[in-house]
């Protein structure tokens, strides 16, 4: 079964990855540098990105460069959009209870 977006982001290395990208393109060694693994690690993680589509890559001379596509991660948005309403629901009628109780 091909990883989804959840089990890709479920991983710590590949959100720094993410985050690392988020600052602009990047080619594997420079990502690497940021871990304490060797490149062909990261270069795993990277296709398990470039594989739910949250990077992607090309060739420049001897270097892969790779960018982030965060559209993928509106899925992820959305899902926890869902229990963002619900706290902030529930903190709202905790705050007109308290409220509620006030002398």
């Amino acid at each position: 079964m091909p990883p989804d977006v959840f089990d890709a982001i479920a991983n710590p290395i590949r959100r720094d990855l993410l985050r690392l990208l988020a600052e602009g393109p990047k080619a594997v060694h420079e990502l690497a540098a940021h871990f304490d693994r060797g490149r062909p690690a990261i270069s795993e993680h990277l296709k398990v990105l470039r594989d739910v589509g949250l990077v992607a890559d090309e060739a420049q001379g001897r270097h892969r460069i790779y960018r982030l596509d965060a559209r993928p991660l509106r899925d992820v948005q959305d899902w926890v959009g869902t229990y963002e309403r619900f706290w902030r629901d529930r903190m709202a009628r905790l705050a007109f209870l308290l409220d509620e109780d006030d002398p």
